[in-house]
């Protein structure tokens, strides 16, 4: 969890790639971010939503993310992490998790897991107002269940059978994830700079 020694000062932040040029080193995955991130498109509702949190003196104006391009949570996830900085108008960073262990160790899940994507927002004068890791909650749900039912329709089912049956599961719920991670991540900050 972020703290007041935070290895994140604002000019680490601002060493960050933005995310055209993250995009540009990008070895993995390539087009099918290129493609998420020119099929999805923020509701007219919740670019109101954003900019209303981003005119808050509390509300967030910068947003880190930790991420990797093998990951399939990032290549679905930082997409929309983009279309929504550009809506409300944060500075997004990106930090590719592997070469910041340090920025990625405060902000592990359940103090344990380098999980990504992981969402870091900051208020305009750099102040913590909270983090995101991974997917939303509906997505981690629904998952499970078809992890579950994967297994129940064929108990000896190889891991590599096993991972090619669950991207195949999953991708075909990647635009319900992608807008609920959106609705998800605006509550949450709506909550977080309430009090």
């Amino acid at each position: 969890m972020a703290s007041e020694t935070s290895v994140v000062t604002p000019q680490r932040f601002d060493e960050g790639f933005r995310y055209a040029d993250y995009m540009a080193q990008v070895n993995v995955n390539k087009d099918r971010m290129d493609s998420f991130y020119e099929n999805f498109k923020v509701t007219p509702e919740n670019e109101a939503s954003l900019k209303e949190l981003a005119a808050d003196p509390n509300g967030p104006t910068k947003m880190l993310v930790l991420g990797e391009d093998w990951c399939g949570d990032v290549v679905r996830g930082l997409p929309v992490l983009a279309r929504m900085a550009e809506a409300a108008g944060w500075d997004m960073r990106v930090f590719p998790r592997d070469q910041h262990h340090d920025i990625m160790n405060e902000f592990l899940k359940e103090g344990q897991f380098m999980s990504i994507p992981t969402a870091v927002f900051y208020t305009s004068d750099h102040r913590y107002i909270l983090h995101w890791i991974e997917r939303p909650e509906v997505a981690d749900r629904e998952q499970r269940e078809i992890e579950a039912a994967i297994r129940a329709q064929n108990p000896d089912i190889s891991d590599q059978d096993f991972g090619r049956e669950r991207r195949a599961r999953t991708s075909a719920k990647a635009e319900d994830w992608q807008q609920a991670t959106v609705e998800e991540l605006i509550e949450k900050l709506q909550r977080g700079i309430a009090g």
